[in-house]
């Protein structure tokens, strides 16, 4: 061996220890996550990769200086209540949680971790805060809607269907959240001239006989509203639907890209990475109470002229040019 590689060599054994401990000090910090969805929805599939992605433009690296627990509850309280405490157990820095019944859930098995919502509607309502400037407690997050938004799904409901005089309106009784925005919408009816007929669904098997009934008199059409099991059987809901020729508003874009008429609601994945944002900074140690209550400052109107047209409808070309996409 020569010289100069034999010192190389040398030099490299005897720094390599240290090389090794600096690696071994880097605290791997922990994130849990909890949505109501199941794994295998692709929506949250997507949000799940937006969130991760943001993180790493922080800095956080999943597997290197991070670990991120995922749990989902597949639209079953129990299931949800159950992997609240397991990923509480597990004593994350923070955990994220997706939709109201999930933060409902890991609320009632810790005060102290703090936590990140996205997709709740109302957190004052919900009992989270009774401040959203300045949460008080272990939660803050984005909101993903404001209750007067039920109006606005009326108003955009009607102007594209002007025949519409019932309106069926698709809830899980479940999510309590779901009053806030049956108030605004009983309050907006009257203005539009529609009777509103609750639909209540508890799960998958229900959907179909619920639209079925309701489809049974004319000019109905179906409002939508937001919930881990309206969320993650769409498609049921957007094919009977379509298969009673009935046209609907749904709460989120997923709806109207998987073949629902039109959605109206605020931007999920703007909302995702704003919340890993709020993590990082928590990471970094910051407080809850420093992280303001977010409200919605953009919501996003989508229109499917291919449904439109399976359904006969066609969409007023004012509608159309506010639209923000348009799927043909």
């Amino acid at each position: 061996m020569k010289r100069r590689e034999f010192i190389t060599l040398v030099g490299s054994a005897a720094t390599w220890p240290y090389a090794s401990r600096a690696q071994q000090d880097v605290r791997v910090r922990r994130i849990g996550f909890l949505s109501g969805i199941a794994e295998s929805d692709l929506e949250i599939q997507s949000l799940l990769k937006e969130f991760v992605r943001r993180l790493e433009e922080l800095g956080w690296m999943d597997g290197r200086n991070v670990r991120i627990d995922t749990r989902f509850g597949e639209s079953d309280a129990a299931r949800l209540a159950m992997l609240a405490a397991v990923l509480v157990e597990l004593g994350p820095d923070v955990i994220l949680v997706s939709g109201g019944p999930a933060a409902i859930a890991v609320r009632q098995h810790t005060f102290s971790i703090p936590i990140v919502f996205v997709h709740v509607a109302d957190p004052v309502s919900a009992g989270f805060v009774t401040n959203l400037a300045r949460p008080e407690g272990n939660i803050t997050g984005f909101t993903n809607f404001e209750f007067s938004v039920g109006g606005k799904w009326l108003q955009l409901l009607k102007e594209c269907a002007p025949g519409t005089d019932r309106i069926a309106i698709v809830f899980d009784p479940a999510n309590p959240i779901w009053t806030g925005y049956s108030r605004t919408i009983e309050a907006a009816a009257p203005s539009f001239d529609l009777r509103l007929i609750p639909a209540s669904v508890r799960d998958a098997a229900g959907i179909p006989q619920r639209i079925a009934a309701f489809a049974r008199d004319p000019n109905g059409a179906v409002v939508v509203l937001p919930s881990s099991l309206t969320i993650q059987h769409r498609r049921s809901i957007i094919g009977a639907a379509a298969m009673h020729r009935l046209p609907a508003m749904y709460p989120v874009r997923v709806f109207a890209v998987d073949g629902g008429l039109m959605s109206y609601g605020a931007r999920w994945l703007d909302l995702i990475r704003s919340a890993a944002t709020y993590v990082d900074r928590i990471l970094r140690g910051a407080k809850v109470a420093e992280l303001p209550i977010q409200l919605p400052t953009k919501f996003e109107l989508v229109i499917n002229l291919k449904t439109a047209r399976a359904l006969r409808i066609t969409v007023p070309p004012a509608l159309l040019a506010r639209a923000d996409e348009v799927i043909e």
